[in-house]
């Protein structure tokens, strides 16, 4: 619907938001506070999002009637439907939607085209092979003389790395992804790539495929333990802005990793609209790329959400209009903000579901309780997932962010509850 005031004229949109996690829960919290937008829908949503569709996220013919019915303008939020291709689908039906085609979601959905990709176009990597032969791959460990880490091709739901720290353990990860399917068809095919040693951050930009806009840094924590240990997960907490990423690191970063993969894409005629994520390993002051994704991360998004200064709507229309360079640069918060990941004991492997969440609604001011793998039931919230709920509170410093949000995680309970008690704090002693 549009209005006219004071004789200019407004176009209000509803926004669709695809997906069911914390992500998603952040993304339409901050899409709600535009004042274009007037309705946010989430599908198929959660028990902490409203107006929630009940459309599975790989329904992509009732997903598209819905956003034609509502007027909405849609935003992608999980890597699956983009990776199969849902934004091509939209743009066909002449549809407003944000996120990147399937050619260019390649770069998160096929581990190897992106590795062959950045090879070809000199961007900083770990050095790799490609393997689909248990043999053959078990006889290229042998012949290394350093660690190495094992990722299956495919889509694993940021599961599939497995980082060695022997050849017997390299050995094990090769048969747990290509004889075991530990992962399906995503591990038809293996990369063996260097373990580069170093400092992971998140670096994550907006681009509508001419220009990329920097998103605020973070730093996100993938093992399930503290200290770094146990197997990788989604996320079990992150931290915005991290001390990690300086200023210099930020602009290399910038100009040789996130510029150029746009430039080089472009130049192939792929055209990248959206998030562009880099998982960055620092190592001796140099950036690396560990993977691409195509999505905002999650739990990235939570405490970047937070610090959001901005209409994001304005900046997502733009991403799809190819015209962020009329926008000008985001402005942050000069708050710090940590997300702490509360999972239900045993993820990410089983997990107890259906328990009833208690203390949520103790509200605290600059804190924010995101919802992932929940669902309501009779009024009751109850969880449904591994990921269960993303606690992000501001602080004026790192560390006052950190307490805040302890304190808030400690207020909720279920039988099952269990977050690491690290988060943020490695990037302390950069301060």
């Amino acid at each position: 619907m549009d209005y006219i005031f004071e004789e200019k004229r407004f176009f209000v949109v509803n926004i669709l938001v695809i997906g069911s996690g914390g992500r998603e829960h952040a993304l339409s919290w901050k899409l709600s506070q535009s004042s274009k937008v007037d309705k946010v829908f989430t599908a198929p949503g959660n028990g902490g999002t409203e107006n929630n569709v009940p459309i599975n996220v790989n329904d992509f013919d009732s997903l598209v009637e819905f956003a034609k019915k509502n007027n909405c303008f849609t935003v992608v939020g999980p890597e699956a439907p983009l990776a199969d291709g849902i934004v091509d689908m939209f743009a066909k039906s002449n549809l407003k939607i944000f996120g990147p085609s399937k050619d260019a979601a390649q770069l998160e959905s096929s581990k190897i085209w992106a590795k062959n990709f950045m090879q070809r176009n000199g961007i900083p990597t770990a050095r790799f092979q490609i393997f689909d032969d248990p043999k053959k791959a078990e006889d290229y460990i042998h012949s290394l003389d350093y660690n190495v880490v094992v990722k299956a091709d495919g889509l694993a739901a940021g599961k599939g790395v497995i980082v060695c720290d022997s050849k017997d353990e390299a050995i094990a990860a090769i048969h747990t992804i290509l004889t075991k399917k530990a992962f399906g068809d995503a591990g038809d095919r293996i990369i063996i790539e260097e373990r580069i040693d170093g400092i992971e951050a998140s670096y994550i930009a907006l681009s509508d495929g001419n220009v990329a806009v920097p998103m605020a840094s973070s730093q996100d924590h993938k093992r399930v333990f503290d200290g770094d240990n146990g197997p990788n997960t989604g996320g079990m907490g992150a931290y915005s802005p991290t001390p990690i990423i300086t200023d210099d690191l930020a602009k290399t970063i910038q100009e040789k990793i996130i510029n150029k993969t746009i430039d080089s894409m472009r130049k192939e005629g792929i055209e990248f609209k959206g998030f562009l994520y880099a998982g960055i390993m620092i190592r001796d002051n140099l950036p690396y790329v560990l993977e691409y994704n195509v999505r905002m991360g999650d739990p990235e998004c939570q405490p970047i959400t937070m610090r959001m200064d901005f209409d994001l709507y304005d900046y997502f229309a733009a991403s799809v209009d190819g015209t962020l360079s009329s926008l000008p640069a985001p402005s942050w918060k000069r708050q710090y903000a940590v997300c702490i990941v509360l999972a239900s004991e045993g993820y990410p492997e089983s997990y107890p579901k259906n328990e009833e969440i208690s203390g949520l609604d103790i509200v605290s001011d600059g804190a924010y309780v995101f919802h992932a793998g929940t669902k309501k039931e009779n009024e009751k919230v109850l969880s449904s997932g591994g990921r269960v709920l993303g606690v992000t509170a501001l602080g004026d410093s790192l560390s006052s962010a950190i307490s805040n949000a302890y304190a808030m995680a400690e207020k909720i309970s279920w039988p099952h509850k269990f977050c690491r008690t690290d988060i943020g704090k490695k990037g302390l002693s950069y301060l």
